[in-house]
């Protein structure tokens, strides 16, 4: 890909979008860290796999199954080649919703090569039939092929190489207790930090060959949700604008300039999420209201405010649910520069919401 002819975000498409598409894919391949060393973050998650991996390469065997959960965006799928390349072994990289069926597992690790990693990503979505083989497989290494159908079915035992399976996700809940089990290593990956983020948008314009100086970097990285995908893309969009409006160097007043361009405020809100917020507060007093009410304020369908805009919302602290429906906090108003309703002496039903 040709770094000139990347072009700003369609206009269905979110920035801050934590979700990777066709472009990302791609731009993610060129930027991704190529071992432990390299990788930004997650401090905890990297040197406890450190070990893991040290102890693996040591005894000369295969490294335990690796379960990696968290938010989409923060790196799994990186961690996962980096397992691979950490143990000098190939990686085979397929889905949860793409085994429908036991068959398509058997086909799968019928194939693997000794010691290969296998990347199972949103393994959550699996099939339950293939789902109760890969309990044998991890375990034993080994699967149950069956053959023919009904009272005339034989079951033929298929020995498997030993291999790596790394499991990735966005909902550990979801996996049932005998899958989580059998993982030798579970690592939770965590929103990143303001100044982690700026290490990875510094290495990230090293490699894009953009100049950007530190506040540059910081403003963008205040602005990237805590994840290294969204910092990448932003970082892609003010490089930019900064090659469109400036001489292609990118400073804070050129951050914030493409930014405010592309509507991605300074806590990272997008248009879809200040829309819900002030229909929150302009039209319901700052709640509580239902969110089927919420959606049809903001010209959304339901599901796409519940799961696109609200969880950034609670996890900021700028909106609350409970029994009675959506509520907004005092940073929500603070945030948009509205006043709260119990402050002008407006009485309507709200007198007391956020008091302790």
């Amino acid at each position: 890909m040709n770094w000139d002819e990347t072009t700003g975000a369609e206009p269905d498409e979110r920035l801050v979008d934590s979700s990777a598409d066709g472009e990302d894919q791609a731009v993610e391949a060129a930027l991704r860290p190529k071992d432990l060393d390299e990788f930004v973050g997650q401090e905890k998650v990297r040197q406890q796999l450190d070990l893991v991996l040290r102890a693996a390469r040591q005894r000369g065997a295969t490294a335990d199954h690796v379960l990696l959960s968290g938010a989409p965006g923060l790196g799994k799928t990186t961690l996962s080649m980096i397992i691979a390349a950490e143990m000098g072994a190939p990686i085979r990289i397929t889905s949860g919703p793409a085994i429908q069926h036991a068959g398509d597992l058997a086909a799968i690790l019928s194939s693997l090569q000794e010691g290969e990693v296998l990347f199972l990503d949103e393994i959550h979505r699996m099939s339950r039939p293939a789902e109760e083989m890969l309990y044998m497989a991890m375990e034993d290494f080994r699967v149950d092929v069956i053959v023919g159908k009904g009272p005339g079915a034989t079951a033929i035992p298929l020995e498997l190489p030993p291999f790596t399976l790394v499991g990735a996700t966005t909902r550990a809940g979801l996996l049932p207790p005998p899958l989580r089990d059998r993982f030798g290593f579970t690592g939770h990956m965590e929103f990143y930090e303001p100044a982690e983020l700026e290490r990875v948008i510094h290495r990230s314009a090293r490699l894009l060959d953009v100049e950007i100086d530190t506040e540059g970097a910081a403003e963008i990285a205040g602005r990237s949700r805590g994840t290294p995908r969204i910092a990448n893309r932003l970082l892609r969009r003010v490089r930019d604008y900064a090659q469109v409006k400036g001489d292609g160097s990118i400073t804070r007043e050129v951050a914030g300039s493409a930014l405010a361009v592309y509507e991605v405020d300074a806590r990272g809100l997008d248009r879809l999420d200040r829309a819900v917020l002030q229909a929150l507060l302009k039209l319901f007093g700052g709640g509580p209201v239902g969110l089927s009410t919420l959606a049809v304020a903001v010209g959304e369908e339901r599901e796409t405010v519940e799961e696109v805009a609200e969880p950034f919302l609670v996890r900021e602290g700028l909106l609350a649910r409970t029994p009675r429906g959506r509520v907004a906090t005092p940073a929500a108003w603070a945030h948009l520069g509205l006043v709260p309703p119990q402050q002008t002496g407006a009485n309507n039903g709200q007198s007391g919401l956020f008091q302790a």
